[in-house]
């Protein structure tokens, strides 16, 4: 077996994290001490502009993910139902700096998220089920009752894109979860069940190719060449639902696959899904039609001060011969969905654009007893501190 590097966050940020200096201040201010938004931006600020480290000149920690010749983090053997189908042979992955840069020459450099710039933030509550014990000893399964802040967006980097058109799908949502010692935790989502592509080599070429395939460019474009050779990108660019009633009448889906280890050292191979209480609600042409561009961030704020939003949170067992490491491809929908808990919704955040500008979420930002088991995850992780720090 061979092992693969793949990009983490530099150290310092690591270490900022774990100490959870910066994030017990964001949720004693947003939860306990922040009367006002004001008195928000007043605890939070000065942390977050002397807490945050200069990733300039940081190597990264290269991650190490087996590649065995099937999908990574993976073996045959009794303990392991989910072995896995080939891996697809690829190019080298990029750099998480060659990622965000792709993101900005796709959508423009808007000193904003490289990605789902446009959102609004929430907190509330997640409270985990039995069941969710059972497959993972990561603690925030077994420490009761834990605040969260969570971020719904629409998609490209663009934070102006109206919400009443077909671009600003997919969908986002995010989760940060604060656990008991000060640390967190993060699950990033949206609202598609898969990924325009297999690896993060190819989703960079997708960005280059839209980037270039403007209004005036020539026939076949780049992204005509692109969606040719690729009829997952395709599918994925071409099958998006329609714009939703409320972010809070949307299904989400994890992109990457995640390995639980129980109490006994067993291995599940998981992926997320977030399911609305309240069922999905969708706009029909004629409903969309009355909606302004920015209807989605109205309507949430308006929706709380009546009642609280609810989503289940799931997780997707794998079985042979599902591609663990695959983003691309779904898994049946036969496969068993093990409930891991509710996320209970109940208010916005204060201070809106100083939550925002503080807060980042990493899909590698993960308690012990959950580990990545998709080599895109490393390519993920390393790129949202650069696009973190570019925008403050």
């Amino acid at each position: 077996m061979t092992m693969i590097s793949v990009s983490c966050p530099p150290p310092a940020i690591i270490r900022t994290l774990k100490r959870g200096r910066l994030w017990r201040a964001v949720f004693g201010a947003l939860l306990l001490g922040a009367a006002s938004p004001s008195a928000f931006g007043e605890v939070v600020k000065p942390l977050f502009q002397h807490e945050l480290p200069n990733i300039a000149g940081e190597a990264f920690t290269p991650l190490k993910i087996a590649d065995n010749g099937k999908d990574p983090m993976t073996n045959p053997g009794p303990n392991n139902p989910a072995s896995a189908t080939p891996a697809v042979t690829a190019p080298a992955a990029p750099t998480p700096q060659q990622m965000v840069d792709a993101l900005h020459t796709a959508f423009g450099d808007h000193h904003s998220r490289a990605v789902h710039a446009k959102g609004i933030m929430a907190i509330g509550t997640f409270e985990p089920s039995e069941a969710a014990t059972k497959l993972s000893t990561a603690s925030i399964f077994s420490d009761g009752a834990l605040p969260i802040l969570v971020r719904f967006s629409d998609f490209t980097g663009i934070p102006e894109i109206p919400d009443n058109i077909g671009d600003a799908n997919p969908r986002g949502f995010a989760v940060k979860f604060q656990l008991p010692d000060g640390s967190t935790a993060d699950v990033v989502s949206h609202s598609f069940n898969g990924f325009p592509t297999a690896t993060s080599a190819e989703f960079r070429d997708l960005l280059l190719a839209i980037a270039t395939s403007g209004a005036g460019a020539a026939k076949p474009t780049a992204l005509d060449t692109f969606l040719a050779a690729h009829p997952i990108a395709k599918t994925f660019l071409t099958t998006q639902k329609p714009p939703p009633e409320s972010y809070a009448t949307l299904g989400y889906f994890g992109v990457n696959a995640f390995q639980f280890t129980d109490a006994e050292g067993v291995p599940h191979f998981v992926r997320y899904r977030f399911v609305p209480v309240g069922g999905e609600a969708l706009l029909t042409p004629e409903q969309l039609a009355s909606k302004g561009p920015n209807y989605l961030q109205s309507e949430l704020p308006a929706r709380l001060e009546k009642s609280s939003i609810e989503f289940t949170w799931y997780a997707q067992i794998a079985e042979a011969p599902d591609a663990i490491g695959d983003p691309s491809i779904a898994w049946p929908e036969s496969r068993k969905l093990v409930k891991l808990g509710t996320i209970k919704i109940d208010r916005m955040a204060p201070d809106a654009a100083a939550t925002d500008k503080a807060t980042m979420f990493s899909p590698l930002n993960v308690p012990a007893g959950i580990g990545p088991a998709d080599p895109m995850l490393g390519v993920r992780q390393g790129a949202y501190p650069i696009s973190f720090q570019h925008r403050q």
